[in-house]
């Protein structure tokens, strides 16, 4: 069974600059992580893979990140966590791709590795927005479910899972090929072993751009993303608000008078 994993590499501090020109994330410079929900997916995907060995399927699991050259960080240490491979989606072709493009370009990659699984984490929590799993399956017409909180069973067929829902779980069964994105609940991420360190400084990282993927350029980056950042601000900082102390009758009568004020009652 090949399993794939799709990881973005985040900012990893709270201290987030912003391009005035291109309203984009400033990325060089700034201390990054593997994104913590795309930890998830890669637990399950390796962790999956071990379920296949044992009843017989050889598995593998690659790792595709769509980011700037040093995302090959992020890469490497998915390596020492337990990936097969890894590969690198970077070309300046790519800058300021919104949520669609860059779905598209990691489903372009991924339709060049033609696996039976893909995970993904829920979403990332530089932009919060839960889009690029779900539209890498819409960009390969591949099945899907999100917000999965547990593989029941799976074979080289079908997935039996559940999945997390408003209202509690249900059950959901998918034909393989399919994506899957995953709740931080389904595991326990691992930390890397000694041995895997060392895999990871030595594995070569394949990298492909604009060209090996053949997207064009209307396809990808600023041109291509139907949707752009029109304005960035900082909301005002919240004024201290009013203490109201006092016992139980006179802090009844103060507080029923503020919120009078306040029109509120």
């Amino acid at each position: 069974m090949k399993i794939c994993c799709c990881i973005k590499q985040v900012p990893g501090t709270t201290e987030v600059k912003i391009n005035p020109e291109t309203n984009t994330l400033v990325r060089e410079g700034v201390e990054t992580q593997i994104n913590p929900f795309d930890l998830y997916a890669l637990e399950e995907a390796i962790r999956t893979k071990e379920k296949m060995a044992e009843a017989g399927e050889e598995s593998t699991v690659t790792v595709i990140s769509m980011g700037p050259p040093q995302a090959e960080d992020a890469l490497r240490e998915a390596i020492s966590l337990g990936a097969d491979e890894a590969i690198l989606l970077s070309d300046r072709a790519f800058a300021g791709s919104d949520t669609w493009c860059t779905s598209y370009v990691l489903a372009m990659a991924i339709k060049k590795i033609e696996p039976d699984l893909v995970f993904c984490g829920m979403q990332a929590i530089d932009g919060d927005t839960g889009q690029v799993g779900p539209g890498i399956a819409v960009h390969l017409d591949m099945a899907q479910t999100a917000y999965i909180a547990e593989i029941r069973s799976i074979d080289t067929r079908k997935m039996v899972a559940k999945r997390l829902i408003e209202e509690g779980y249900e059950t959901v069964e998918l034909k393989l090929p399919a994506l899957c994105t995953v709740v931080k609940e389904i595991n326990e991420p691992r930390t890397a072993s000694l041995r895997g360190k060392m895999a990871a400084k030595k594995a070569q990282i394949t990298k492909w751009g604009a060209e090996e993927l053949q997207t064009p350029e209307d396809k990808v980056g600023l041109l291509g993303s139907p949707t752009q950042v029109v304005k960035i601000m900082t909301p005002p900082c919240r004024e201290g608000g009013e203490k109201i102390t006092g016992e139980a009758p006179e802090l009844v009568d103060k507080l029923y008078d503020t919120l009078k004020c306040l029109e509120v009652v």
